[in-house]
């Protein structure tokens, strides 16, 4: 922590109108190690739409009613800035902005048969706008965001600003997602498990993350007669979805786990007792649950899209990025075949530099170049 300590300190307000789950997590862990003093002003995650549309105004209420002196305001996506600034601007017109993109909905893949209400882009949109500094989460966000936006804007008949979109471009950087990683190691086995290849999902239960795809090649692989062990893990927020039904049971004999586990340290040796993570999502912004599964060893195999060749170095990615269906199952065969050589092989380190003792440097820094006006993309 010695950066952060010779770090200039700055005091921030740190907007977060959808506080649960990975949105939660983010904001704890960078007020619990920032160097700069950070003040939380939250809503419960609920209700998003209306988070979206009403958030801002609970906050700017409440963050005037605070007297809360800041240096930086930092928003999350889901806050629309431009409302907030507006309701604040007796106290925040000479306060630097900044807003974090942990996701958008631009580009966010919709469930079926679902048509994209493009107002609240335009709130992603305006609050880019409004702030001094735009944070995106991957690379491949900020570009899938920024040429989907200028796609957009081209569709309006006159004034349609596009140019803009060139403003915000130069007003914005990856900011690596900053995840708690270490906590993994604490449950660490002393040995890797025996036996037949281990299987894991280990993602939200759905559409966005296909897992019809992931239990359609598994199902290949009973098939084909291969030796198998799966851990399905995640969380579902809404009625079991209709292909975990099915899949419960036509993988029943080679099922180690499914569903949700309620504890941290249960999942985490969930985790380190498999071989390999399944990846199939067309929707990813950054891949938390993929950052955790290579931490604990599992060999991803992932779509060659979104942010996942990231996370893999060049010697692996033909080995863990597939193309089609019969990439992954392809892959999948090969490692009920080869358990011995997945099991030696360790990406571990390929994704520590997103631990939150890393990273936080990276944070104060990029948070205090905002105060100062000396950030750049």
């Amino acid at each position: 922590m010695f950066f952060s300590k010779v770090l200039a300190m700055s005091t921030i307000a740190l907007l977060a109108p959808y506080y649960t789950g990975s949105h939660a997590q983010w904001v704890d862990g960078l007020a619990r190690l920032s160097a700069h003093r950070v003040r939380l002003f939250t809503l419960p995650g609920r209700f998003w739409k209306w988070r979206m549309h009403g958030g801002a105004i609970s906050l700017a209420r409440e963050f005037t009613a605070s007297g809360f002196d800041a240096d930086l305001i930092l928003a999350t996506d889901m806050v629309d800035l431009t409302t907030f600034l507006a309701l604040t601007r007796g106290t925040t017109s000479g306060i630097p902005a900044a807003i974090y993109f942990h996701e958008n909905q631009l580009t966010y893949p919709l469930p079926p048969h679902e048509k994209r209400d493009l107002h609240y882009g335009f709130i992603n949109y305006t609050s880019m706008l409004a702030a001094d500094w735009v944070f995106f989460n991957s690379a491949f966000h900020q570009e899938v965001f920024l040429n989907e936006l200028s796609r957009l804007l081209k569709h309006f008949p006159d004034y349609n600003e596009v140019e803009t979109v060139d403003q915000i471009r130069a007003k914005s950087s990856v900011l690596p997602l900053g995840l708690d990683l270490q906590r993994f190691t604490f449950y660490r086995p002393a040995a890797r498990q025996e036996g037949p290849i281990r299987f894991v999902w280990n993602h939200r239960w759905e559409y966005d993350k296909k897992p019809g795809h992931a239990f359609d090649a598994l199902y290949a692989l009973q098939d084909a007669n291969l030796p198998f062990e799966v851990s399905v893990l995640g969380k579902s927020f809404r009625q079991r979805p209709v292909e975990f039904l099915e899949a419960e049971t036509r993988l029943a004999k080679n099922v180690v786990h499914f569903g949700y586990v309620e504890s941290f340290e249960a999942y985490a040796r969930h985790l380190w007792a498999a071989d390999i993570q399944i990846g199939t999502a067309i929707q990813d912004f950054f891949g938390a649950s993929t950052c955790e599964a290579i931490t604990c060893d599992c060999l991803p195999i992932l779509p060659n899209r979104l942010n996942y060749p990231a996370f893999i170095p060049d010697e692996h990615k033909d080995m863990c990025l597939y193309e089609n269906r019969a990439g992954l199952i392809e892959r999948l065969e090969w490692a009920c075949k080869n358990t011995e050589k997945v099991r030696a092989i360790s990406l571990a380190k390929h994704v520590a530099r997103y631990d939150w003792q890393t990273m936080i440097h990276q944070y104060d820094r990029a948070f205090q170049s905002v105060v100062d006006g000396t950030i750049s993309g």
